[in-house]
């Protein structure tokens, strides 16, 4: 009989170990692998993320001629599509700080208009390079600054006259002559008047950062501290005649005047409540204060009330400088409230296309 013979012991460890050990790296490799798919899905898409990527972003370059010369200033490099006008006028006040922002006007054309400081860059370009051309609009000054100084000077200048220096009036004959009740209600219309204007200035008109040329501001100043002057001079003259109706004309002026000093400061406040809100798709809208139903009649109401204040105070006063100046305001307003209805008509025409500017009925 033969023997079943039993493998040795070596050689049976051999096998076994042949057989476990592959059984062995199999496991660990699926395991591994199990291990590195779960860390692939925990960090995410192995791609490497755009900005590690070559940047496909364009940067511009602002060339700055002189518009009389033609000559180079200076560039402007690396502006990013972003950016506005005025963030390039504050890299070109970096680059020659002898022009600070405000005094900066850059024009895409010679005898072109001036850019505003809200346009976007990318708009301007037509290649990577945007040639703009410079001219020093000169000293400038703020909107809030330009209107404090041109409404601070008649209201002082008119109380200077009111109360009659010695060295404007002959002393003599201001103690002789009686002052008539007019005097007193014109020189309180007046003051009204300008302190309406300066408290609208601080706490109803918001204007947007915008500057005026220096020169501008004395020729207003100029313009209405002048003409201030004259207006009080004759009114607190001792040798000043009251108008020719008496009681009666004086009493309907200050009416029509305290009304359209009221009309003019709601129609303000209507307008300003406007931009602060954002509401620019449409026209103002008369309210239930009876004030802005001119808004029905006319698209700058604000403009007639004015021009219907210094009316109404030329027949209170009846006086020939007051006159004049009326006169010249109307002319100055008509032009405002032209200008400004032919921005309202692009923009709102359904509902100013049947207004007038300023005059009601006057189409």
């Amino acid at each position: 009989m033969h023997r079943r013979q039993k493998p040795s012991t070596p050689e049976h460890k051999r096998d076994f170990a042949a057989h476990g050990g592959a059984l062995s790296m199999s496991h660990n490799d699926t395991r591994s692998f199990f291990n590195f798919s779960q860390l692939v899905l925990s960090v995410g898409n192995l791609k490497s993320p755009p900005v590690l990527k070559h940047s496909k972003i364009t940067y511009f370059e602002v060339e700055i001629l002189d518009v009389q010369s033609k000559k180079q200033i200076c560039i402007v490099d690396k502006v990013p599509p972003s950016s506005t006008l005025l963030d390039v006028k504050h890299k070109f006040h970096k680059a020659c700080p002898q022009w600070y922002p405000s005094r900066v006007g850059l024009q895409l054309e010679r005898n072109g208009p001036y850019l505003k400081d809200s346009v976007n860059i990318q708009s301007l370009a037509v290649s990577s390079i945007i040639t703009l051309y410079f001219t020093d609009l000169g000293q400038q000054v703020g909107w809030t600054t330009f209107f404090l100084a041109e409404y601070t000077g008649p209201l002082l200048i008119y109380l200077l006259f009111y109360i009659r220096l010695s060295t404007i009036y002959d002393q003599a004959e201001s103690t002789k002559n009686f002052r008539h009740p007019v005097v007193h209600l014109a020189c309180f219309c007046h003051c009204l008047h300008y302190i309406r204007h300066l408290l609208e200035t601080l706490f109803v008109h918001k204007f947007s950062g915008g500057h005026t040329p220096l020169k501008n501001m004395i020729k207003g100043c100029a313009f209405h501290w002048g003409f201030t002057s004259w207006i009080a001079y004759y009114i607190n003259h001792p040798r000043y005649t009251p108008p020719s109706f008496g009681h009666r004309q004086v009493s309907f002026a200050a009416l029509a005047f305290l009304m359209c000093e009221a009309g003019n400061h709601f129609i303000n406040v209507a307008l300003a409540h406007q931009n602060h809100s954002g509401n620019k798709a449409c026209f103002p809208s008369p309210t239930y204060n009876p004030f802005t139903w001119l808004f029905l009649l006319v698209s700058c109401p604000n403009y007639t009330y004015e021009v219907g204040s210094w009316i109404s105070f030329t027949v209170m006063t009846q006086t020939l400088p007051v006159g004049i100046f009326a006169f010249l305001m109307v002319i100055q307003m008509s032009l405002w409230a032209q200008k400004k209805h032919k921005l309202y008509l692009k923009r709102f025409y359904p509902e100013v296309r049947r207004k007038a500017a300023m005059i009601p009925i006057i189409f």
